[in-house]
Parts: C-alpha cells; structure tokens; sequence
C-alpha cells in the first residue's frame, strides 16, 4: 500500500520560511519524480516545484522559482520543499505527489500518488 505524508505546515510571517517533507512508502522512491503543488481557497490546484528520481533535473513555477528549493533523499525516501521569502499568496495546502515516469513535469495528472495535503499559511 502505497503512503505519500506531508509534514512541516504552519503559521509564519511573510519573509520567514518553513520546510516542508514529505515521506512515500510502499513503492520504490529512488525511481519516482516527486513534485510539490498547493492549492489556495477558491483557487485550482497549481504546480509548485518537482525534482527528477536522479535528481538532475529540478523545476519550479515562476512564481516561486528562486524563493523555494526542491530536494530528496533517496535513502530517507523523503523529498523536501525549502520555502524562504514566504509571502502572504504562498498560502495554500501544499500537496506532496509521486510521479512513476521519474522524469518530473509540471503535470498533476501525470502523479499517480498523492499526500493529503499540509496547510502552509503566510500572514502580513
């Protein structure tokens, strides 16, 4: 049985930063993308970052891209989002998602597994 657990949410003022891990089981991690996406109130879910199962290959939104870092550890099967220069529009429930092709894209539905999700809010 496949488990993808976010863990690292929280309440914190924009320009601070939080990270956030996410923890897959049941499936061989080390040959799956991994790919973060958030979803804000009233708002579609959105790509956020994702990282290649060889790690050569890492892709970010625009509007994160440079603020936020994407990284795993195959031997924890874990993979983390780093988030600094938070802002108030970064709030959202911040989606852990595994990707079975391994290569990483930008795509939700190529994801077949997904975490329930963790509330990251940013206040002003």
């Amino acid at each position: 049985q496949v488990q993808v657990v976010e863990s690292g949410g929280g309440l914190v003022q924009a320009g601070g930063s939080l990270r956030l891990s996410c923890t897959a089981s049941g499936l061989l991690f080390a040959r799956y993308a991994m790919g973060w996406f958030r979803q804000a109130p009233g708002k579609e879910r959105e790509f956020v970052a994702a990282v290649s199962w060889s790690v050569r290959s890492t892709y970010y939104s625009d509007s994160v891209q440079g603020r936020f870092t994407i990284s795993r550890d195959n031997a924890k099967k874990t993979v983390y989002l780093q988030m600094n220069s938070l802002k108030p529009e970064d709030t959202a429930v911040y989606y852990c998602a595994a990707d079975q092709f391994g290569r990483g894209t930008i795509h939700a539905p190529q994801y077949g597994y997904w975490g329930q999700g963790t509330q990251v809010t940013v206040s002003s």
